[in-house]
This record gives structure tokens, sequence and C-alpha cells, in this order.
């Protein structure tokens, strides 16, 4: 019997997707035409933390990415696309793997729905300059997150 539910654990295991171990084992990888510019969220997502949030992903020919995230502030993540199991993925320097599947005009990717635009908001304009200027630093996942939300209470002390 125990045999049996290793067995069934072990080929679970097996089957899933694979992960990607690290940001750094990520190969960058050119992306086909269609995946390369700027992409934005238009009107509401349920993705999104709040109604008037916007999301946009840039992609470069090379294949480096910047999915920016913007409400109360900009939240700002480098990343690169790689192939990952026959699919066009992103993964970000918090080895965060997403799945980019275009769909006609529009392209999927974590729970938003994304349009192709000309340019970037000028915040993520900004967020990308001041990335290409500064040496980029590979960030580890951090086992605790220092970002806070409305409503959430801060443990950092205040003195």
């Amino acid at each position: 019997m125990q045999k049996w539910i290793v067995m069934t654990a072990a080929a679970i295991a097996l089957s899933g997707c694979a992960q990607v171990p690290n940001y750094q084992s990520a190969v960058k990888t050119p992306p086909p035409a269609q995946l390369v510019g700027n992409w934005q969220t238009l009107g509401p997502q349920g993705g999104l933390v709040s109604p008037e949030a916007t999301a946009s992903l840039i992609i470069t020919a090379k294949g480096d990415t910047l999915d920016c995230r913007q409400w109360q502030r900009v939240i700002a993540k480098p990343g690169k696309v790689t192939r990952l199991n026959e699919r066009w993925i992103n993964v970000n320097n918090q080895a965060r793997v997403m799945p980019l599947e275009i769909e006609g005009t529009t392209l999927h990717y974590d729970d938003l729905i994304l349009q192709k635009v000309r340019q970037p908001t000028q915040e993520c304009q900004q967020a990308l300059h001041a990335q290409n200027k500064e040496p980029v630093t590979e960030e580890q996942p951090a086992e605790k997150s220092d970002e806070s939300y409305p409503g959430q209470e801060s443990e950092k002390p205040m003195f």
C-alpha cells in the first residue's frame, strides 16, 4: 500500500510543469515579433489590486521584459522571456514564472488581458529609464515581503 502511495505521488510530481529553479538559470530567448512591444491593460482587471490600477509589460526584441504595475505607486520588476515546455514564458527577477499567450490581438499574462500600445505609461517609462541607468542586481526572493498595501498593518517600528 505504501509503495502505491509513493509511486502515485512521484507520478503526480513528475507530470507537473517544470520549474525554473532561479532567475539566473533561465536562458533569455528572443521572442517572436508578435510578442515584442508595449502591452497594457485597458480598463479594470480582476488580476489587479484595484479597478484604477494599470499593468504594463514591456518586451524587447532581445527578450528583456519589464512588468510594471501602478496604482498608488509603481512596482516594476525586470525579467526575461524564455521557452519552457514549448511555451513562451516571462521569468521575473524573483523567479516567478508566467506564461505569455497571444490570442488574436490580446496578450494573456498573469491573470491579465493586455493590448498592444504605442508606448508605456510615463511612470513605466521612468521605471525603465531608471532600471537601464542602474547596474542590474539579481534579487533573491525574500522570505517575507517588505511591500505594504493599504489597510495592511506595518510590522516595522515607527521610531
